[in-house]
């Protein structure tokens, strides 16, 4: 459990900084913006919360990953925000993290409402799946849940962070072919793979759930 908790936070900021690049796969047609798979994998924490412990602690997990990366970028503005040493490898580092982490407030304010958003509504759908299917065809409330709050982060985020947000606003094609769907599509593919992962949870952890 606290590893999940630990492992949500981290993948949390790396992806938030991975998200500034983007890359060309050589088996993908669209450029992908790195961060995507790793903060995919934040929605298999909180569905084997949710399987195993309860609904409660997996909405602790959202809340936890909120505040480590809220933690992180106000640390990294009072870093920025002290004036480095006169000497050239000292404002080499300064800019080099100017770079990196500038951005961040930005993108802190779209990630975290996608974010929150689109976890709260996986944890959510992920139970109502399955009450209605009385805990059965796991496959199934994890694919569905998974793939459709990732749809809601997906456009949260892009929309947010790269038109109203951003301080040269790329065009809503751009954003909806290179960041919605062509990361979303990517998305799917996640989902599909950690399905294992979940199945194999229940033989790793007890059924602890009591909600």
């Amino acid at each position: 459990e606290v590893g999940l908790y630990v492992y949500t936070v981290i993948a949390i900021v790396v992806a938030n900084i991975q998200v500034l690049k983007a890359v060309q796969f050589s088996f993908f047609p669209e450029p992908v913006v790195l961060g995507t798979i790793l903060f995919a994998s934040t929605f298999l924490c909180t569905d084997i919360l949710a399987e195993h412990y309860s609904l409660k602690k997996a909405r602790k997990n959202v809340l936890i990953g909120f505040l480590g990366f809220l933690t992180m970028t106000i640390l990294m503005i009072f870093t920025i925000g002290f004036k480095p040493l006169n000497d050239s490898w000292s404002i080499i580092i300064q800019d080099s993290l100017s770079n990196i982490f500038l951005p961040l407030p930005t993108f802190f304010i779209a990630s975290m409402i996608a974010y929150l958003f689109s976890q709260y509504f996986d944890v959510w759908f992920f139970n109502t799946i399955a009450d209605l299917t009385n805990k059965r065809f796991l496959w199934l409330r994890n694919n569905l849940s998974t793939m459709t709050s990732s749809l809601i982060d997906n456009t949260i985020f892009s929309v947010l962070a790269w038109i109203v947000l951003a301080p040269k606003p790329l065009a809503f094609n751009e954003v909806l072919f290179k960041y919605i769907i062509g990361t979303y599509i990517l998305r799917i593919f996640i989902a599909l793979i950690d399905t294992p992962f979940l199945y194999l949870s229940r033989y790793i952890l007890p059924n602890k759930n009591n909600d």
